[in-house]
C-alpha cells in the first residue's frame, strides 16, 4: 500500500508532529546510508510508523548494529538490511533485485562520502569519489528503482542535500573536480548536483505523467555531538555535549536533521519539486516547506546537468513513464 491509502485522510489538516507520525503499515521504504547519521535516525523514525524500513549500506556489520538498535527501542519494527555500494555503479542492478519486493512506497537518498582532506580519490569508475557516490550513485539508482516506485500508488523519491549547498555552485566544464581541487567545496558541489537531480527528476517525471513524485530536503545544521546515544553506533563523550551545548541555539542533532525527510515520506500534503529543511533560518527546528534556492531553480544548469550524468551512467531515471 502507498503512503495516501496508509496515512490518515485527516492527517494532511492537522499540524504536524516530529513525535506523533502516522501509520504507514504496508509501505515499503528503503533508505540509503541508514546505518549511521541522519540516516540512521531516518530509518528508526520511519520504522516507528509501522512500515518496513530496508536500511542500504556498504558496510554490513554497521547495518546489523544499526538494524540491533533500531529493534530495541522499537517493539515489532519491520527493518533489514541490503548491502548497497553506490560507488560502484555496476553492482545497483542486483541491489535491487535483491530487495524483493514487489513495489516500494519511497527511497531517501540520503547515503553520503565527505572527505576533508586531499588528495582527490575516484571510484573504481573512475570519477570523483563525491561526486560519484553522492550524485552518480544516487542517480543510476533510481533508474533501476523506478519500475517499484512506478509499481506504488504515490511513490516518493526524497533527495537529502546540505545546507552546504546552498552557497556552491557548479562548474559544468569540471563536474570531476580535476582543477583545484578542494575537499569541502567538492562536497558541497556534489550535494547541490543531488538537489538539481531531484528538482530536474520531479520535472521530467511529471512530463510523462509519472505517479512518482520527487522531493528535495536539507538537514540544517546536524552535528554529532547534539545527538542523541544510539550505542554502538553514535556515544558522544560528556565532554563533546558539554562543549556543543552553546551550538544548540543554532544548530541540532542528526535526530532532528531526520525531520525533513521523514516528513517529505509520510506527509501527504508535501508535493513533488518542493524544498524542505529546519524552520529556523533554515538550520535548526521542525521542518517546513522553503522556496526553492534561486541557484537551484535554474533549468538550464539542471538540465545540462542531467545530460552530463545520464553520459557517465549509461542511464536516464525520468525516462521510464510511471
Amino acid at each position: 500500500m502507498g503512503v495516501p491509502a496508509t496515512v490518515s485522510s485527516t492527517s494532511s489538516t492537522l499540524p504536524w508532529n516530529v513525535h506523533r507520525l502516522p501509520r504507514a503499515d504496508g509501505s515499503v521504504f528503503l533508505v540509503t546510508g541508514g546505518n549511521a547519521g541522519i540516516g540512521y535516525f531516518v530509518a528508526e523514525q520511519l520504522s516507528a510508523t509501522g512500515a518496513t524500513v530496508v536500511l542500504g549500506s556498504r558496510n554490513p556489520a554497521k547495518a546489523e548494529n544499526a538494524t540491533a538498535s533500531i529493534r530495541a527501542r522499537i517493539a515489532g519494527a519491520r527493518v533489514r538490511t541490503v548491502r548497497l555500494d553506490l560507488a560502484d555503479l555496476s553492482s545497483l542492478q542486483s541491489v535491487v533485485e535483491s530487495l524483493e519486493v514487489e513495489c516500494l512506497d519511497a527511497v531517501v537518498h540520503n547515503a553520503g562520502v565527505a572527505l576533508d582532506d586531499p588528495p582527490r580519490s575516484e571510484t573504481p569508475d573512475g570519477y570523483e569519489l563525491m561526486f560519484g557516490t553522492n550524485h552518480l550513485g544516487h542517480f543510476a539508482l533510481t533508474w533501476w528503482l523506478m519500475p517499484l516506485l512506478s509499481a506504488a500508488p504515490a511513490a516518493r523519491v526524497v533527495t537529502v542535500g546540505s545546507f552546504a549547498a546552498k552557497s556552491e555552485r557548479l562548474d559544468l566544464d569540471d563536474l570531476q573536480s580535476r582543477k583545484g581541487y578542494q575537499p569541502k567545496r567538492t562536497y558541497g558541489r556534489s550535494k547541490l548536483a543531488q538537489m538539481h537531480f531531484g528538482i530536474e527528476l520531479d520535472r521530467r517525471l511529471r512530463a510523462v505523467g509519472s505517479t512518482v513524485a520527487s522531493v528535495v530536503v536539507h538537514p540544517g545544521g546536524a552535528l554529532d555531538s547534539l545527538t542523541p546515544s544510539r550505542p554502538p553506533i553514535h556515544v558522544p563523550t560528556t565532554g563533546a555535549r558539554l562543549s556543543a551545548a552553546p551550538a544548540a541555539l543554532l544548530v541540532q542533532g542528526k535526530h532532528a536533521g531526520a525531520w525533513p525527510a521523514v516528513r517529505a515520506v509520510l506527509d501527504p500534503a508535501v508535493l513533488g519539486g518542493q524544498l524542505w529543511g529546519p524552520r529556523v533560518f533554515g538550520l535548526r527546528g521542525e521542518p517546513r516547506r522553503e522556496p526553492v534556492w534561486n541557484h537551484l531553480a535554474d533549468t538550464s544548469v539542471a538540465a545540462r546537468l542531467w545530460d552530463a550524468s545520464c553520459d557517465l551512467t549509461g542511464v536516464d531515471p525520468g525516462a521510464i513513464p510511471g
